[in-house]
């Protein structure tokens, strides 16, 4: 791959063929300077392959920065080592957070600063939590929508003062509300229309009316985004997740997704971390199929990474059918492609908006199936039927050994997993939440429903409980991640799957068995995804002297007819 110098040069020609080249020299020589003031030590190649990552939402997981910091102990026992904190740059926050308003500023209310505090203040509290995370080994990334801002940026405050005004083309504005007329509205039952008036034009956004969204076809659009990643990375940030970035380079006559053009753009950002600091993770989201999905990775100089979104819907489809095909088949070459070698998937059984089901990357069928068996109340429903919004333990029937298997099957397939801040321990969708939101936002969203704050007073009595629901969760979760990352097997091996045999031969759908293969290590996974016992033929003979799993879990083998027994929702981890 040409060294990070070359591509910006390249890209930026192919971007813009007609602007001058003066203001990428004087970004790079920037760039440069600001490599030679950092004294980091060096990443480990591919980091986050083996990453265990707990994403949360700063404010709500406990209060601001100095309580989060409180809680790094506890998050070392879950045995996460990376955390994904959602949205904290400053915004009004109607989305959430994703509505940004400021790209080098943080949320005051996250900071525990009493008012009129500087900017040098704000900044150093986020810079000692930093500190403290890595000292734990705790690697951080958090969100930066790329796509859009917040209509209270002072980017857009300008842009809508006159067309003479130099930021008004950081947006895209039009007098009338005809253009990319084959953009689908996202939040569809939400938002009525892509284009929102404002004076005598109007703008265009994908999201939100509140978010309008950038103009890429200005180059300094480009290089103002790409120096606000540089600025956190001075602060020691390992990684962005990208939001929203099949969206960014708009073309008429087209759906104004996954343009070859975008991609362009975002090998640009790749290339400016690559020169800054290598190993800063670039994580895509793209609510997309597998195969387009990969092509965020481009070939190993785009995204470093990219969500796995059509696997979340097909293990939670596995479970309710008590099968492991949609799970095998969506895992197959044919959906899932191969992709390059220092690429990873992220995958999750909960992401922070909503059990999606998008049509994207999910057929009608099941879309219908999985939304019938899982919207279980009419106010879970999101999107029109796309998407359903509910806390795990709430989609899993509050049972501790149904969500334990759910993990214990996403935590070995392919891919760094994400958990999603309370579930470890089976956070119930938060009522108030949802209607305190409702009055603020003016937006009935019931992604509001799986946010909610943390009590903790409240969890720690229930996690000290051992009969509580919290506790039993909590336990068996927490012994599957800290099992899971003492073997590099789980974030670098590949799947072979396996077709697992009754002991009269018959193939059982109800069990999914695979092997996870690094190397020379091997790692056997069977997943009961029935609630009745079953007996299977023995995958591999040396099974007959295990007495337990890598689990710690005791194994009942039968030698004589070489069977093993598996409990009802019951799952086993060998080495072997």
């Amino acid at each position: 791959m040409q060294d990070p110098k070359t591509r910006m040069t390249e890209i930026w020609n192919t971007l813009y063929p007609d602007s001058e080249t003066l203001k990428l020299t004087q970004f790079i020589e920037k760039l440069e300077a600001v490599k030679q003031s950092m004294s980091f030590p060096e990443r480990d190649d591919g980091w986050f392959k083996d990453a265990i990552v707990y994403s949360l939402y700063v404010d709500l997981f406990n209060n601001d920065f100095p309580g989060l910091e409180q809680k790094l102990d506890y998050l070392q026992e879950l045995g996460v080592n990376c955390l994904w904190l959602l949205p904290i740059l400053d915004s009004p926050g109607k989305d959430a957070g994703f509505d940004i308003s400021d790209y080098r500023g943080i949320r005051p209310d996250l900071l525990g600063l009493p008012g009129g505090a500087s900017h040098e203040e704000k900044i150093n509290v986020f810079a000692r939590f930093l500190e403290k995370a890595h000292k734990k080994k705790i690697r951080i990334i958090f969100d930066i929508a790329i796509n859009h801002t917040s209509d209270q940026h002072a980017w857009f405050r300008e842009s809508r003062k006159s067309k003479d005004n130099p930021y008004h083309n950081y947006y895209i504005w039009a007098d009338d509300d005809k253009g990319y007329a084959d953009a689908r509205i996202i939040f569809e039952g939400l938002c009525e229309s892509n284009w929102e008036k404002d004076g005598d034009q109007y703008f265009f956004h994908r999201f939100f009316e509140f978010q309008p969204d950038l103009n890429y076809r200005n180059p300094e659009v480009l290089l103002a985004m790409a120096d606000n990643m540089v600025y956190w990375l001075k602060l020691g940030v390992d990684g962005f997740r990208a939001d929203a970035i099949p969206y960014l380079w708009k073309e008429e006559g087209t759906d104004c997704e996954n343009r070859p053009l975008t991609h362009t753009v975002v090998k640009f950002f790749r290339a400016v971390l690559d020169f800054v600091r290598p190993q800063t993770l670039l994580l895509a989201e793209a609510c997309q199929k597998p195969f387009e999905v990969v092509k965020y990775f481009g070939d190993g100089d785009e995204c470093h990474a990219g969500y796995h979104f059509p696997l979340m819907p097909q293990m939670f489809k596995a479970l309710h059918m008590q099968s492991s095909k949609p799970v095998s088949e969506v895992l197959s070459k044919e959906i899932t492609p191969d992709i390059p070698e220092g690429s990873q998937w992220f995958t999750f059984l909960r992401c922070h908006d909503e059990l999606s089901l998008e049509l994207v990357y999910v057929t009608e069928e099941d879309r219908k199936y999985i939304h019938d068996n899982y919207c279980k109340k009419p106010e879970w429903d999101f999107r029109l039927g796309q998407g359903v919004a509910a806390r795990l333990s709430e989609l899993l029937d509050k049972q501790p050994d149904k969500i334990a298997l759910a993990y214990a099957m996403m935590l070995s397939l392919p891919g760094t997993p994400v958990i999603y801040y309370g579930d470890e321990f089976g956070k119930l969708n938060d009522d108030d939440y949802y209607r305190e939101m409702i009055k603020l936002t003016g937006k009935d969203d019931t992604r509001f429903l799986v946010r909610g704050s943390l009590n903790w007073e409240l969890i720690d009595k229930e996690l000290n409980n051992m009969n509580s629901f919290s506790s039993k969760v909590f336990n068996r979760v927490s012994k599957l991640i800290n099992t899971r990352k003492n073997y590099p097997t789980f974030g670098r091996g590949k799947l072979e799957m396996l077709n697992i045999q009754r002991a009269d031969g018959e193939i059982l759908e109800e069990v999914m068995g695979y092997y996870r293969i690094y190397s020379s290590k091997r790692i056997l996974i069977l997943l009961n995804l029935s609630e009745e016992m079953q007996v299977i033929q023995l995958p591999f003979s040396k099974l007959k002297s295990y007495e337990k799993d890598m689990l710690g879990q005791k194994v009942k083998v039968d030698e004589e007819n070489g069977t093993l027994s598996i409990p009802p929702l019951g799952y086993y981890w060998f080495y072997v």
